[in-house]
Order: structure tokens, then sequence, then C-alpha cells
């Protein structure tokens, strides 16, 4: 008679198995001459489940056709994720070194260098206003040994430009928005406005002979003066520069009246008195400049602007990593001396979840492509 498959040698070889024991020749009851010698060649045991389904269960329906093929051949026992990192890392920076990007990106691979002895490699790929760096991030293998940096700039380039290499929402996973940095809206010391409802009312009558200068047409420092023309209804006139050194230098000469800076790049300025600082455009006040107000504070409603750098992987990186990279990292910038070396830069750590970070990146895009669209800004 046959045995059923379901009977006793089933059950105590699931057991054997389950219990971690070789494969050895079991004692049955004598049933048949054969039956004494199994197993006499490799075993298939049929697990209709995917890999990393639920460990150490063994199903007794048998499987057949397409579901067979799907559902593979495993050995019972607790699926675990490789090992990770195996092998050194590269960390795309899309912008020249020395900027703030670069700084915190380095300050993040020193620290994950060191907690995991596998060397994490910055590597610079500026171009085309942070483009080109994402782009090859995006298009590298997702399995974790690439990663990128990206800032605000790349939120306002979605609405910027008419076509992009790369989807910043469908091409890059989020792993944790690594900082904020509030700029600082100063004036020459010519300007008779000591606060910002002042700076309002002056150019509302003078419409026109208020100029701003920025680093660049489609920067934050541009967009932050145009929200500001937009949220207030008041006409300045925009000034782009080819960087912020130039913009800082003309404001501080008196040949533009006011500038939206970062507080690194102005700060000196303001304690010697060659500028005037009215507020900060973040929604809280910045613990390097805790006397300023948020434009908030100083009646403009909605106004909030900071520019942020965060760390992505290509799309489809396995979930484990992204959630060891984004432990990591939230970690590390949680130490105090990760925060004192951003201070440097006027940035605030932040260490954000995946699923936050996602969602401020979604709504980073939504609010510049309304001010863009508005504002009728394009890049030639």
């Amino acid at each position: 008679m046959r045995q059923s498959i379901c009977g006793p040698r089933f059950r105590k070889l699931a057991a054997t198995i389950l219990a971690g024991g070789m494969l050895a020749t079991p004692v049955y009851p004598a049933q048949r001459d054969a039956s004494r010698n199994y197993p006499e060649k490799p075993i298939r045991l049929i697990v209709p489940f995917a890999e990393a389904g639920a460990p150490g269960h063994v199903s007794r329906r048998p499987v057949r056709g397409q579901g067979a093929q799907s559902a593979g051949f495993y050995t019972v026992a607790a699926y675990t994720t490789p090992a990770y990192p195996v092998k050194p890392i590269r960390l795309i920076v899309p912008f020249a070194p020395g900027g703030g990007t670069d700084i915190t990106a380095r300050t993040i691979a020193q620290k994950l260098t060191e907690h995991w002895g596998q060397q994490v490699v910055v590597d610079n790929r500026p171009g085309a206003n942070g483009t080109i760096g994402v782009d090859i991030a995006s298009k590298s293998a997702a399995d974790g040994y690439t990663l990128g940096m990206i800032s605000s700039s790349h939120s306002v380039n979605v609405s910027l430009y008419k076509k992009l290499p790369y989807d910043l929402i469908k091409d890059l996973a989020p792993i944790t928005q690594a900082t904020s940095q509030p700029y600082a809206l100063v004036v020459h010391p010519s300007v008779p406005a000591k606060s910002v409802p002042e700076l309002i009312a002056l150019a509302r009558t003078r419409p026109g002979t208020l100029n701003y200068g920025s680093s660049g047409t489609g920067g934050l420092s541009h967009l932050s003066g145009a929200l500001l023309a937009s949220l207030a209804k008041v006409n300045i006139v925009h000034v782009p520069y080819k960087g912020g050194a130039p913009a800082m230098t003309d404001v501080i000469g008196g040949q533009i009246q006011m500038l939206f800076s970062t507080i690194l790049q102005s700060h000196a300025h303001i304690k010697a008195g060659r500028l005037r600082a009215l507020a900060v455009t973040t929604a809280k006040r910045s613990p390097a400049e805790p006397g300023l107000p948020t434009m908030q504070e100083a009646g403009v409603a909605g106004y909030e602007v900071a520019g942020w750098y965060g760390v992505v992987a290509p799309a489809r990186t396995p979930q484990p990593i992204l959630a060891k990279l984004n432990q990591e990292i939230v970690g590390i910038l949680q130490m105090p001396d990760v925060g004192s070396r951003l201070s440097a830069d006027g940035s605030e750590p932040v260490g954000s979840s995946r699923e936050a970070f996602g969602i401020h990146i979604r709504s980073e895009i939504a609010k510049w492509e309304k001010l863009v669209r508005e504002a009728g800004i394009r890049i030639e």
C-alpha cells in the first residue's frame, strides 16, 4: 500500500529539517525493503510561497502548473537579508567640492565609513544645475552601492526645465532629509526700512525701484524674492548674478538694495553693520540668528523657504537596505560633533524618516511649480 505524503515518514523528515538536522538515514517501520535505505538520492521540498515568506512553515498542498514555477524550491529556514555593505559605496554629489551639499555628504560618508568598515567614497559630478549627478545616480544599479545627494534646487528644476533625464519621484528612492538651511533677508543700510512690514510698505510706494540680487535665475535666493513679491503683492526687480559672492558684493556696495542670502554668507556682514538683517525665511527661527523673526512672524502669511540636502538611492533598491541606510544616517545626524560641523555651513540637521522625506520632496515640487508658473520664470 502506498504511504501518504502526509504520513509519519514525511512528518519526521520535516521535523528533522526544521530542527537543523542532517538528512541522515532515518529509521522507519519495515514496510518495504526500499524504504530501509531512504533517502538514496537528493530530495526536492516544494514550498508554495515566495522566498521571504513565513519561515519554517511546510505546506502539505501539492503545487501544480505555473504556481509550481512561481513557488520555487527553498530550504525551510528563516530568511535573512544578505550582509550589507560588503564593498565600498559611492555617494554622488551633483555639485562641485566645497559647497554645502558636498560638506554634508562628506560628513555622512566619513561616519558611515567609520561605523561599517567599508569605504564610502564621495564622487562629485557637477553640471547643469545638479542635473548630471542626479541622472547618474538614478541610472545606477539599485543594489545600495550607489547613493546620491539632492538639494532643494532639484525640486525647483522639475518646473524650470522642460525635460529632465530623470523623474525625481519615480527614479529615486528617498532615504532621509539630512539638513535644513535658512536664508536671511538683508538690506543695505541706506534702505529706510528696519522691518519687513516697513520694507513692503516702501516697495508699494516705490514700485519697480527696489532691486534684489540672487545667485542666478531659478536658485532659491531668486525664488525667495519671487515668493515675497507674490505673497505681499509688491513689484520688486530681480537682478541675477553668477553666484552668491558677486551678489553679496553688490548689496554691500549699495548697487542693489536687498538680497536673500544664507546666514553663513551674511552673518559677518550683519555683525559689522555692513548689512541690516530683517528676517529669516524658515518657518522657525534659526539658532544661528535667534533674534531675527521669521517672515511669517513679520506678517507675510504662508512664507517659508528653506534650503535642504537629502540622501537618495536608485529606485527599486531593496527595502531592507533603504531601512538600514535611513537608520544609520539618522543616527549620524544626531551626533553632537556632526551637528557642530554642519552648523559651520549654516545648516541644521534633520534626519527624517523615508516617508517624511518623500512627502517633503513632493510638497516642494508642488510649491515651486506654482510659483515658477505664476512668476513666468524660465531658464534660457
